[in-house]
């Protein structure tokens, strides 16, 4: 079993406590009531000479908590500005929180044995652009103590999987942002970390990175690894994640299990229709209802109260019933409406 070491008074010395190496409730990533305020400097105050308000707080984070389990896929989505990347940020140990508590495996972030355990990319990743990406990686591996042989073995495959093996001798300089996006995942991989952060890890790839880069998500999901990630790319988080939550101004305003997330509030069913274009036309009449082709059939969408009437209409005049399911939204419609706009 692997154990946390928690370090007490510092790094060097000080009483130790050992803790399993999940949180207490099985989570991997825990947040509770995090904040997280900034102190800026109003420039145009300052130069009017008021230097007793040039200063004023922006609350980045307000209240934000949510718990990752192990081996899922977490989906972390907000406006620009929200708060995500300060919340990662926390997380990782890169800034300090002004309130709340983060465990990540059930330790402080600040743990030595949690951090090992973790894969990072940040969402503008910065690496000297003299350097190849075989030298970067190496870098990386020796932070995590691998050995040299295990360090090659992993570097040549890692740049084999982003699609980097031709490049791994030329200089950073030299490479896209699409390119160096591929590294930054390579480089979170590279200790096979049993926590993947990724902070917009789709971001300045086309649509064949974009493929890639979800298919090695899966494949960290399927290996154990728990992944949290964040991203503006909506299909992607509906298609690859098991739970999200939505931010905004600094809160949660929305979280849980997708599926459950995207079922309609109005309590609505599908109905996949198959039938001549008059008797369709007669099902609507009937209904009051619009319908959506799909080959060589229709979709209607109708109140749930409303589905034993629907299956007699259609009945009624010739059609058949290939399909009822629950009507969900899509993670657009979910996202308007956390945020405060009109779906």
């Amino acid at each position: 079993m692997r154990v946390c070491v928690e370090e007490k008074d510092g790094d060097t010395g000080g009483a130790l406590t050992v803790t399993n190496s999940n949180g207490s409730d099985g989570s991997v990533l825990h947040v509770e009531g995090l904040r997280k305020s900034f102190g800026v400097v109003e420039l145009e105050r300052l130069l009017a000479l008021k230097p007793s308000e040039m200063f004023r707080t922006v609350e980045a984070v307000q209240n934000v908590g949510f718990t990752v389990q192990r081996g899922e896929v977490y989906g972390f989505l907000g406006p620009n500005g929200a708060g995500k990347t300060t919340t990662i940020k926390v997380c990782m140990d890169l800034i300090k929180a002004t309130e709340g508590t983060v465990r990540v495996f059930g330790c402080d972030p600040r743990n030595r044995k949690a951090k090992q355990r973790v894969g990072y990319l940040p969402e503008h990743p910065y690496f000297y652009d003299y350097l190849k990406p075989q030298e970067i990686l190496d870098f990386f591996g020796r932070v995590f103590g691998i050995d040299r042989e295990t360090r090659k073995k992993r570097i040549d495959a890692l740049l084999d999987r982003v699609g980097l093996s031709d490049a791994r001798n030329r200089p950073l300089r030299k490479f896209s942002k699409g390119m160096l996006q591929r590294l930054g995942i390579a480089q979170a991989l590279i200790n096979e970390p049993d926590l993947l952060v990724l902070d917009e890890p789709l971001s300045g790839l086309d649509p064949m990175g974009r493929k890639e880069i979800r298919d090695i998500i899966i494949e960290q999901r399927d290996r154990g690894a728990t992944i949290f990630f964040s991203s503006h790319i909506l299909s992607d988080i509906e298609h690859l994640c098991d739970r999200v939550a939505i931010i905004h101004h600094g809160n949660v305003v929305s979280e849980g299990p997708l599926e459950e997330l995207l079922l309609s509030e109005k309590r609505q069913t599908e109905l996949l229709i198959r039938a001549e274009p008059v008797q369709i036309d007669s099902v609507l009449s009937t209904l009051g209802v619009k319908a959506v082709r799909l080959g060589a059939s229709s979709r209607i969408v109708i109140d749930t109260g409303r589905v034993r009437e629907a299956i007699e209409s259609v009945h009624t005049a010739g059609g058949t019933i290939e399909q009822v399911q629950p009507h969900r939204d899509s993670l657009e419609d979910l996202f308007v409406r956390a945020t405060g706009g009109k779906s």
